[in-house]
């Protein structure tokens, strides 16, 4: 990420094209578009300076809509896209948006690759669990059984969950946010921001026209506090309405208790490290699943190692300190010859 510019504030405004917004009234997308511009102002990186990068998808509109450098690129090709710029010139902010059908299905190679490599690149992962654009076809991660117009009877598939995908790459940093949670989104998107490599963002939106009420389960305002938890790095993994829910480890297992119930106190619970190196308890926590478990929200792994970008510039600068060659004509002298 680029370094902080001091000298001039930024507000959302600076961030905002002037192009209208082409989403449904209601869709998710709005809200991530929107916490998007303020991280981008809070991050103070010029829009000259910022890029976003997009594949195919209703998502990957975005690009429009921000003021900076754009590039709406083809089906599942904007992380090799989004590598190649952020390596070309590592000074530039490198955001990519993509969907659960452009990332994790014709993209899933290129998705993986990018989290191996460890690219300093923030990619927002636009998760609705259906193919929006193309009108309403399941994608990899729709939910086992549920009719779609290409699975008239169920789709039979087991979903991908990105969490999976992210740390079985070897990922570096994985966070989920809610649409509607707009406060806890914005902390999540500042994270991955700050984040030195790969950070994937799973933000779990609605489509109100293909597959309204997708994550309704956690939506919902007065229910949302008990069946979500936002983790904090350091803090322990304590969430309710009321506050006096945690979690324990028991037997290997994760497991919600009551505070205050059978001697259980907040000492008991357990703390939360996203820079734990073993993703053991990280993928506990990212893969609990409702109504048993909270789901899991906010920055859930964040470990600092070298990016892809930082090693090539290394390597680079560790060839040049020890090679001869230091100009074209070296080169050329270098190069097999013979006199006729």
């Amino acid at each position: 990420m680029e370094t902080k510019e001091l000298t001039i504030p930024y507000t959302a405004k600076d961030f905002k094209s002037d192009q209208y917004v082409r989403w449904c009234p209601g869709c998710g997308d709005y809200a991530v578009l929107n916490t998007l511009q303020k991280v981008m102002a809070e991050l103070g990186v010029a829009p000259h300076n910022t890029a976003v990068i997009s594949g195919i998808g209703c998502s990957s509109r975005l690009p429009y809509y921000i003021s900076g450098y754009g590039f709406h690129t083809i089906h599942g090709r904007g992380a090799a896209v989004a590598t190649g710029v952020k390596v070309a010139n590592p000074k530039l902010s490198v955001w990519q948006i993509t969907g659960d059908g452009d990332c994790l299905a014709i993209g899933g190679n290129h998705f993986i690759h990018s989290v191996r490599r460890n690219v300093d690149i923030n990619v927002l992962l636009f998760n609705n669990q259906i193919y929006g654009l193309t009108k309403g076809q399941y994608s990899p991660t729709t939910k086992k059984g549920y009719v779609t117009k290409s699975s008239p009877f169920g789709t039979v598939e087991r979903p991908f969950r990105p969490a999976e995908l992210t740390f079985g790459a070897r990922g570096t940093f994985f966070a989920r946010l809610l649409d509607v949670d707009l406060k806890n989104s914005q902390i999540s998107m500042l994270a991955a921001a700050q984040h030195k490599g790969t950070s994937i963002v799973e933000c779990l939106v609605n489509c109100v026209i293909f597959n309204d009420g997708a994550h309704g389960y956690l939506a919902e305002k007065e229910t949302r506090a008990d069946r979500t938890i936002f983790l904090e790095h350091g803090k322990p993994l304590i969430f309710g309405k009321d506050r006096n829910k945690g979690i324990i480890a028991k037997c290997f297992n994760l497991q919600v208790v009551t505070i205050g119930e059978n001697g259980i106190t907040e000492k008991d619970l357990l703390v939360h490290d996203a820079t734990c190196e073993d993703t053991t308890l990280q993928m506990k926590l990212a893969l609990m699943e409702g109504p048993e478990m909270p789901i899991a929200l906010g920055v859930i792994r964040d470990v600092p190692t070298e990016t892809y970008d930082e090693a090539v510039e290394n390597q680079i600068t560790e060839i040049q300190a020890k090679s001869k060659i230091k100009t074209f004509d070296d080169l050329i002298a270098s190069c097999e010859q013979w006199e006729m």
